[in-house]
């Protein structure tokens, strides 16, 4: 029996002193630059955001955090770089809520978010608005649906990329409604724009920020916007749920993720400055510039975020056959 104390005491002394060494190096994080994995293109929504923490990151903790773009799949070519890198704190990655859609969209994904990635803290939402070229008759979330229901087949749409937050939006709104809109794939919000105003394409959605210069301008006209709540971008248009469609909300995301494994010394430390610069004026400011607000939700709170979004849009996604290439 005695064996057995002092080998339990031996244990417990081992984990106290590596906890305490834990910490202890916690403190001296980061003590070289920061790696932090984009995995779109310069230029874009998740990457401008991107930019804005790691500018402030580096203020608060005194070391860069350099803005890594990994673009392909989606992000997925990011994610899975993340995923599979050191678990030192040295490479973190900015995700969106595509990555809720990888394990729907994808026939291999290699890696688990729920088991690789480990949640930091959330840093923005933005909703979305959904506008109509005004060559087509409608003003209304109800005269859209019911112009739809009339011509079936004839209102061509687009929303970015297949398997985004647009194209899943516009899915929903179908089932929801049981209209039949025609999607229209693209590469991305350039290339789909020039047909969208041009009234080859009839509707959209995408991100109020983006679309706000047209609707300003009278080259698109906003139906509703997709959040819970309205936008301060468009003070006057009506939410989805306003209009009668109360299970059509739908949000873009955004948060910071580390690799699974990395010091829980570590991320706190990190989730702790995040959490301190999404509630600065400045930044917040700067995200409503683009059609975000800020979202200082935790790592436990963004984790079930993370599997609410994957069981909703899997579900979605398998029923409507949507696929990635």
């Amino acid at each position: 029996m005695k064996i057995r104390t002092l080998l339990k005491t031996a244990k417990a002394a081992v984990l106290v002193a590596s906890l305490g060494l834990a910490a202890a190096w916690a403190q001296g994080y980061p003590d070289k630059p920061v790696r932090l994995v984009v995995g779109f293109p310069p230029g874009g929504t998740t990457d401008v955001l991107a930019r804005i923490v790691a500018v402030k990151l580096s203020e608060k903790l005194g070391q860069q955090f350099i803005v890594d773009n990994r673009a392909g799949a989606g992000g997925m070519i990011g994610t899975d770089a993340v995923a599979k890198a050191a678990p030192d704190g040295y490479t973190l990655l900015f995700t969106s809520s595509t990555l809720a859609t990888y394990k729907s969209l994808y026939a291999k994904v290699p890696f688990d978010p729920a088991r690789d990635l480990a949640p930091i803290g959330m840093v923005a939402t933005t909703p979305y608005v959904l506008v109509v070229n005004p060559k087509l008759p409608v003003k209304s979330l109800s005269e859209l649906i019911s112009y739809a229901k009339a011509h079936p087949g004839e209102i061509n749409y687009a929303a970015s990329a297949p398997g985004g937050g647009q194209q899943l939006a516009w899915e929903m709104l179908k089932r929801n409604t049981q209209t039949n809109m025609v999607y229209v794939p693209y590469k991305g919000t350039g290339a789909l724009m020039p047909d969208l105003l041009g009234g080859t394409l009839q509707a959209g959605i995408d991100n109020v920020a983006v679309l706000v210069p047209h609707i300003k301008s009278g080259a698109l006209r906003p139906i509703v916007v997709t959040g819970a709540q309205r936008t301060a971008l468009l003070p006057d248009v009506p939410t989805a749920v306003e209009s009668g469609q109360s299970d059509f909300k739908v949000i873009g995301w955004f948060g910071l993720m580390a690799p699974a494994k990395t010091p829980p010394a570590v991320v706190q430390r990190v989730s702790t400055a995040l959490s301190e610069i999404v509630n600065q004026k400045d930044v917040q400011a700067h995200f409503l510039e683009l059609g975000g607000e800020a979202d200082t939700r935790d790592a436990d709170a963004m984790r079930k975020l993370i599997a609410s979004e994957t069981e909703r849009w899997g579900k979605l996604i398998r029923e409507a056959g949507i696929t990635a290439q």
